[in-house]
């Protein structure tokens, strides 16, 4: 069923200019002392396993003493840009514990705790390989979801901060069979709004180590947020189901879940709840998201083939026929937004009626 919903490898993307120009113009894209290239160099490495022995896939690495010095200041400069205003005033508190390396997946990116010596706080954030694809979707994460995601561009180095959280699977695994019933309710809540709104962004792979989950407590009850941390497969597959996470198989403890705890009229106002924030959202936000749009129907970030199958698969879906003259993959994102902000707004007509 995998090798279904996932076609091969997904080729990463350039930046183009007039994305760039877009990110200058949000602040995202600001000058780093150290590429991606830079961390490549390491002299040596060691296996990263969990706290049960299980190999985590990720290698701690290391770099000759000469260079050593040279890329933690880099990376402390690069953590105050992200996280403050770039000066250097607390360098000598900052200590870069750790740097690891993942094997796994497209991004292979590099994983660097930064730790507070003063207080003994620690943090990640990431570093990686610009990819247009994944600069979109944190974009569209940052505007149109509840979350806001920090990262910075430069030339062809991506910074990411690091998404708090639980691991999906990680929590599948070790915490969902201990949930009070009214926990679950509120979990699966979360699941249906959140699968509504990988759809309508096109956020595609949200397996559930793609995602995690965020308890929040709230007077004498938990309450769940479930927040994306992998942007790769951002408007790129040609089947609908890939932007859907309730079919994918890691997540059928979820599903499974929603279909004990929730009616299906619940699940159907939460869809329209969920569908109109994000048109709430869309509105508020209309110069920004036509601008991502429009440098995102300039750009190349898919296949002929691929949008040619998801524009008759959400024609069908929707039976928005505005999806049959879409040539790319912002003209298929910028019809499923304006099919949202209409819906959302002919309710409120009615309703005003």
């Amino acid at each position: 069923m995998q090798q279904k919903l996932i076609s091969k490898k997904k080729p990463s993307f350039p930046i183009n200019k007039k994305l760039y120009d877009y990110l200058s113009e949000y602040n995202r894209n600001i000058k780093i002392p150290i590429f991606y290239d830079d961390l490549l160099r390491f002299s040596g490495s060691v296996t990263v396993y969990d706290k049960n022995d299980n190999d985590t896939l990720w290698i701690r690495v290391y770099y000759p003493e000469f260079e050593q010095v040279e890329i933690a200041l880099s990376l402390k400069k690069v953590y105050t840009i992200l996280h403050g205003d770039g000066t250097e005033d607390n360098f000598e508190y900052l200590m870069v514990d750790e740097i690891d390396y993942c094997t796994f997946g497209n991004s292979k990116p590099f994983r660097i705790k930064v730790r507070n010596m003063l207080n003994d706080n620690y943090t990640y954030m990431y570093v990686k390989k610009g990819d247009a694809s994944r600069v979109y979707g944190l974009e569209l994460e940052d505007v149109i979801s509840p979350n806001n995601i920090n990262f910075l561009v430069y030339k062809d180095t991506l910074i990411e901060e690091h998404v708090l959280g639980i691991p999906g699977d990680m929590f599948a695994e070790e915490s969902l069979a201990e949930l009070t019933e009214a926990e679950k309710h509120r979990l699966s809540k979360e699941f249906v709004k959140f699968n509504e709104r990988c759809l309508i962004s096109l956020l595609g792979d949200m397996r559930s180590y793609n995602y995690v989950i965020v308890p929040t407590f709230d007077f004498d009850q938990v309450q769940y947020r479930i927040r994306a941390m992998d942007f790769d497969q951002q408007s790129y597959e040609g089947n609908l189901r890939v932007y859907r996470p309730q079919f994918f198989k890691e997540n059928y403890p979820f599903v499974q879940m929603v279909d004990k705890s929730l009616q299906p009229e619940s699940i159907e106002q939460y869809k329209k709840e969920e569908r109109s924030i994000i048109a709430k959202r869309l509105k508020g936000s209309h110069e920004r998201i036509n601008h991502l749009l429009e440098c995102m129907k300039h750009d190349h970030i898919s296949t002929p083939k691929n949008v040619e199958s998801l524009k008759k698969q959400l024609n069908t879906f929707t039976n928005d026929k505005k999806f049959k003259s879409c040539n790319n993959m912002g003209d298929i994102l910028n019809v499923a937004f304006d099919f949202v902000i209409r819906n959302y707004e002919s309710v409120n007509e009615y309703i005003i009626r």
